[in-house]
């Protein structure tokens, strides 16, 4: 089964590029590495959800937020390679998630992104990971991810 199939399969769809809302662009590619931008939760070019995990979102809906940011970089991955087949592997993910100050659960907010990429990719899905509590991001966004793919 082919990355896109297990997409439909979940019951998703890779959304168009999100534009950029700076000087950069979604994805570089460098040799066999593809590195993508941060990217937010976007779903139909609109954000669902606003604020900090543990004030305004739960550990439960960051992990889904940062799923959709996910789903986004897979978005913009396929977009600089053509084809999410000619992934080798997920190398690192790193995962910000706007924290309430006393929030500490920041890896759980991560295994969202972390979850779903694994679920498409197999194996090729597992990766090295950081997730980062910080004071806030873009468009008060609870959380933003980016990857780094090995491809062919």
């Amino acid at each position: 089964m082919t990355p896109e199939q297990k997409i439909a399969e979940l019951g998703l769809k890779l959304p168009e590029v999100a534009a950029p809302a700076g000087s950069y662009v979604p994805a570089v590619r460098t040799g066999d590495l593809v590195y993508t931008s941060g990217q937010v939760p976007f779903v139909d070019g609109k954000l669902e959800r606003t604020g900090k995990v543990g004030a305004d979102l739960t550990t439960e809906e960051g992990a889904e937020q940062a799923r959709i940011c996910a789903l986004n970089a897979l978005a913009a991955l396929k977009a600089e390679i053509g084809d999410l087949d000619k992934v080798v592997r997920i190398v690192k993910v790193v995962v910000f998630v706007a924290s309430d100050p006393s929030f500490t659960e920041q890896p759980k907010v991560g295994n969202g992104a972390s979850d779903l990429l694994a679920e498409v990719l197999g194996e090729r899905g597992r990766h090295a990971r950081s997730a980062v509590g910080v004071a806030a991001l873009p468009l008060d966004v609870p959380v933003e991810v980016e990857l780094i793919a090995q491809v062919v």
